[in-house]
């Protein structure tokens, strides 16, 4: 599967639409994946770079090394305007893709731009134990991811590092709705040329199935409990975590926001539950982490929600690129649960 087969697939939630998107912005993120997954490879001493990012989490010489890989295809790419990483200060980056007013330059069409917010190695505190790790990727539809409406943000991609290198890739537009898709594809990179990467299509239709039919196919019910700190200030949480076990729910927690959730969406069936509590601060940051990851989940069928209040975390405008929150996502009808098991009717 080369690249113009790639976008054939993922025109079908576009249509004629943002044909940049998928001819050269998504390729370009790909590229990214596919770079950090050779120097992961290469990487078998994992160290400290001698600094924390804004979020106060320590930085890795990978986390560094990830970061410029997809700095550096970005900035090729004339359709991004700008840009933000969670590795660095929390404010928008002008890109090769925009003039000093955030209009498009080089070969960019100032109506097909694109801004994207980024997290190049999510979980790269648990590569020491060569446990599977992820980037994260929002892109959105204009110059900015600020003070938008969230259906703005278009395209997901939640590449995931382990024994393979796979890509869930999201699309969904304003107006298509109904055409959403979300895939899942191999990266597959025998060069160190980046530009001859080729792409396994290895599912066309990514879906969480609704409960009675995941009953119907005899699937395992899945939990991965995040945040488990929190349970020890939050009875509801701990109650939560006891009637899963009582339930004969199966536990799958590796402390890695992507493979984690990916691992529900290759089942077909499971919830991601991460809520927030007095004592256990939130983590996971709108930006980079939350809004790609609800977007891919609601692609797929599935649901994505603020344990806090239970809105939908796509309902809420990104305001500050430092914004933090929980999530509850997965299956519909397990995600539906745990709102009504937390008292919060959204």
């Amino acid at each position: 599967m080369t690249s113009q087969h790639l976008t054939a697939s993922l025109r079908r939630a576009t249509g004629d639409a943002h044909p940049a998107l998928t001819t050269t912005v998504l390729p370009a993120l790909l590229r990214g994946i596919s770079r950090t997954a050779a120097a992961l490879r290469r990487a078998h001493s994992v160290e400290r770079a001698g600094s924390d990012n804004v979020f106060g989490d320590a930085q890795l010489n990978v986390d560094v090394q990830a970061e410029r890989f997809f700095r550096e295809e970005i900035r090729a790419c004339a359709d991004v305007i700008v840009a933000a990483s969670s590795e660095e200060d929390p404010v928008e980056v002008r890109t090769a893709g925009g003039d000093e007013n955030g209009s498009a330059g080089g070969d960019g069409n100032g109506d097909d731009v694109y801004a994207v917010a980024f997290d190049p190695l999510d979980g790269s505190s648990i590569i020491g134990p060569n446990w599977a790790v992820g980037s994260i990727v929002g892109v959105w539809a204009g110059a900015t991811v600020l003070d938008r409406d969230p259906r703005d943000q278009i395209a997901a991609v939640l590449g995931v590092y382990g024994p393979r290198t796979t890509a869930l890739i999201a699309v969904r537009v304003p107006g298509r709705e109904a055409d959403a898709v979300c895939i899942e594809v191999g990266i597959n990179s025998d060069s160190a040329d980046t530009n001859t990467n080729t792409y396994t299509l290895v599912r066309d239709e990514v879906r969480l199935l609704d409960d009675r039919s995941a009953a119907a196919a005899g699937r395992t019910r899945y939990f991965a409990p995040a945040n488990l700190r929190a349970a020890a200030e939050d009875e509801r949480y701990m109650a939560l975590v006891a009637r899963y076990i009582s339930e004969r729910y199966t536990l799958r927690y590796s402390g890695g926001l992507v493979p984690d959730v990916a691992h529900a969406l290759e089942k077909g069936h499971g919830v991601y539950v991460s809520p927030v509590a007095r004592g256990s601060r939130a983590k996971l940051r709108r930006a980079f982490e939350l809004l790609p990851v609800a977007l891919v989940v609601e692609c797929a069928g599935g649901r994505a929600v603020d344990p806090g209040d239970g809105r939908r975390v796509l309902d809420t405008p990104l305001r500050a690129l430092d914004e933090m929150g929980g999530i509850v996502c997965g299956s519909a009808g397990e995600v539906e649960r745990v709102r009504e098991w937390f008292g919060v009717a959204g």
